[in-house]
């Protein structure tokens, strides 16, 4: 078994962590979270999205806080695009990355956005299309890879289908996504295979949800095939709303403790990780629900 020497991490806190909490997180806020994890060393950041805010209110602020960050040459700030008009936004923030996505569920297609998983992705060719015209790089998202709460266990196949439906349009980069935190080990591997098909190495991400405490397993199976991208959200950031309960993103002070105790290069550092953590944290008024952090604050406090 090789597995990789170093692992590149995009946290996706600032956006998918944040994006359904009920309670408004002012852009100020946002932007202080994003100039902490590019501090501890974060190099890829998912920001925001540009979608409607009649959908998701708490990114209405996306054009105050890409204009708030001070950016920073080596960091890659990334956006969600789910359409052109989304895409015209993110342009106009001078994002340096979009990211689409899919269904490898037709139900769950079907029932979130009225088409099917082929139709989802001919939507976003424009905006595929016109972000390479422009420079930028996409980054597909193949959400309900492993499990769908409507069809149950999704066939390695459907990862396939939406890994070559988005290499067809030009998508550069695709994230294997367990939306619903269902998965487990051979079948995340099964998964990342399908994707594997259609994309090199280079270009697939894993991206984990930890509802049933499988995130960092599935983490350390898609390390064996090689892979070494993965989205994670600081402080566990997130949450699924079609899968009671779930807990969110993998946390990613749990994935960067796994991985240096493995000998794994990240570039992060962990203290400073955990100290952003907190700090959104503490905004939200809960604890972390990392659990690396926890036990690494309560030694703080100890010593």
């Amino acid at each position: 078994m090789s597995l990789p020497s170093k692992v590149m991490l995009v946290d996706v806190g600032p956006r998918d962590g944040l994006q359904n909490e009920k309670q408004p997180v002012p852009a100020d806020v946002k932007i202080e979270l994003v100039h902490r994890l590019q501090s501890a060393g974060l190099k890829r950041i998912e920001v925001t999205s540009y979608v409607s805010p009649k959908w998701v209110p708490q990114m209405a602020d996306n054009a105050q806080v890409m204009a708030g960050i001070e950016r920073r040459d080596d960091v890659t700030y990334s956006v969600l695009t789910p359409n052109l008009k989304g895409f015209e936004g993110a342009l106009a923030s001078k994002a340096d990355e979009v990211v689409v996505f899919g269904a490898a569920s037709e139900a769950f297609s079907q029932r979130n956005i009225n088409c099917s998983i082929a139709e989802s992705i001919e939507r976003f060719a424009p905006v595929v299309e016109q972000a390479r015209a422009a420079g930028m790089t996409v980054r597909g998202a193949i959400s309900c890879a492993v499990g769908c709460p409507y069809e149950g266990d999704i066939a390695p196949e459907r990862v396939a289908l939406v890994a070559r439906l988005m290499k067809q349009i030009g998508v550069h980069h695709v994230g294997v996504a367990d939306t619903i935190g269902v998965g487990t080990p051979a079948k995340v591997q099964r998964a990342m295979a399908a994707a594997l098909e259609h994309y090199d190495l280079a270009d697939v991400s894993g991206h984990f949800h930890d509802t049933y405490g499988q995130a960092l397993a599935n983490t350390l199976a898609s390390l064996e095939l090689g892979v070494w991208q993965y989205d994670t959200s600081v402080a566990g950031l997130g949450g699924c709303p079609y899968a009671k309960g779930a807990t969110g993103n993998v946390a990613s002070e749990d994935v960067v403790y796994m991985l240096h105790g493995m000998g794994i290069d990240t570039g992060i550092d962990l203290d400073a990780l955990i100290d952003a953590g907190a700090y959104i944290s503490q905004h939200l008024g809960r604890p972390t629900q990392s659990r690396a952090a926890k036990a690494l604050l309560n030694k703080r406090v100890v010593a």
